[in-house]
């Protein structure tokens, strides 16, 4: 309880509980209205915190499982804190702008990105010396635009697992996207939203620089988390495993020294006949053998 009343304070003095003002609301967000305040909202911090909380357990089981979330804030306010709580955990992020398509044209966007790093390979290795500079710079430029738009997502293989949003108003076709889909949603919403559009809404300010900060960092803390136990599984696994491959190596050279013994006796007939019962078993010695 302790726990909670100090993010309760932690997320007050950021300012998390400002709303929209009230012409602007989305009457869907009332559960999570605590009062109106000179014609603005404010949110229920008691909401935002079981909210926060319970978007923070199933991300880090999702962390824990090895999947990928992908953040997603291209507002001014969000774009640094975005990229770099998810660089924190090595996960991907769109911060420039939003293609359409990243997700449900994946395999196009994935071309993209091999282009940009095959450019950004040669641009090194030194393939084009021989270009002009004017050809040069142009393909430095074209890598740099790429690099931004498409940079966080370059180490992304597949169509991440979930996607965290900042402002689904704003990142309206990524959250659509995801819908198409079938891909578990994560939002800031503030009120001016619909909190229905998101699988696991967190209402809270989304356009404070200083609201924005202290739930990315919450949910990333929380993913580190999922990662950290993710690696002890492993290390832990490493270490049984390595206990069972001794016995079954054990088992198996103890296995293949009886074969041989075994073995010792018939090879004196040679190897032909034995290659011969090996496929079909003994129903076709026994043929002859019965005639």
């Amino acid at each position: 309880m302790e726990n909670n009343t100090s993010l309760q304070q932690q997320l007050l003095e950021a300012g998390v509980h400002f709303g929209h003002l009230r012409k602007k609301w989305n009457p869907k967000m009332l559960p999570y209205i605590f009062a109106e305040k000179k014609g603005i909202h404010i949110i229920d911090l008691n909401k935002t915190t079981e909210c926060l909380n319970e978007t923070a357990g199933v991300m880090k089981q999702i962390a824990r499982s090895g999947k990928k979330i992908l953040f997603v804030g291209t507002k001014k306010q969000a774009k640094d804190i975005v990229s770099e709580c998810a660089k924190k955990v090595n996960m991907p992020f769109v911060t420039e702008r939003w293609l359409g398509g990243m997700l449900t044209n994946f395999n196009t966007v994935r071309k993209s990105v091999k282009k940009m790093q095959s450019i950004e390979k040669m641009l090194n290795d030194g393939t084009f010396d021989s270009i002009t500079k004017k050809e040069r710079l142009t393909l430095s430029r074209d890598k740099e635009k790429m690099e931004k738009v498409l940079g966080g997502i370059a180490q992304l293989g597949r169509v991440p697992a979930a996607l965290f949003i900042i402002d689904i108003g704003h990142e309206h076709i990524a959250l659509a996207e995801a819908k198409r889909l079938g891909i578990t949603t994560f939002g800031v919403v503030d009120t001016n939203c619909d909190p229905n559009k998101v699988d696991f809404a967190i209402p809270a300010n989304d356009d404070a620089t200083k609201s924005i900060a202290i739930i990315a960092n919450y949910i990333t803390a929380a993913i580190a988390e999922g990662l950290a136990e993710r690696q002890a599984a492993k290390d832990e696994e490493v270490e049984e495993m390595t206990d069972d491959e001794r016995e079954r190596k054990a088992a198996k050279l103890q296995a293949e020294a009886e074969a041989e013994g075994g073995r010792g006796g018939k090879s004196r007939g040679g190897n032909q006949p034995r290659r011969r019962t090996g496929g079909g078993g003994q129903r076709r010695t026994g043929g002859p053998g019965s005639r």
